[in-house]
């Protein structure tokens, strides 16, 4: 699996290139509710393998919002994808989706996540 180009962001991590990825138009489940989160996808540069999906704790600007609105920078990308690969996440090598859940500054594997 992959993601697509355009739209990506790069980002060097450890001497390795990195794109990565928001979605522009919010998903119903993130407009509709006060806890719909933003979902980042990344993936490496240049080889293809499996894709990083992280759902922050940050919300999306489009949903129905109560508190102020946070943004993602490439300095919270950098850090979680140190932390996939910490967790396991082989970005070279292909496979399912590497889906995580950011919670505060600590990462975990998504439910059902191998």
């Amino acid at each position: 699996m992959s993601i697509p180009k355009k739209g990506t962001r790069k980002i060097l991590v450890d001497g390795e290139t990195f794109i990565w990825l928001i979605r522009r138009q919010a998903t119903n489940c993130q407009v509709d509710y006060p806890d719909g989160h933003i979902h980042v996808a990344v993936a490496h540069a240049s080889e293809p393998g499996s894709v990083l999906g992280v759902i922050t704790d940050k919300l999306h600007s489009q949903g129905f919002i109560l508190t102020p609105i946070q943004t993602v920078t490439p300095k919270d990308v950098a850090k979680w994808i140190k932390q996939a690969i910490q967790l396991g996440w082989i970005p070279k090598k292909s496979g399912r989706t590497f889906q995580v859940c950011v919670i505060s500054n600590s990462m975990i594997k998504a439910c059902g996540a191998d």
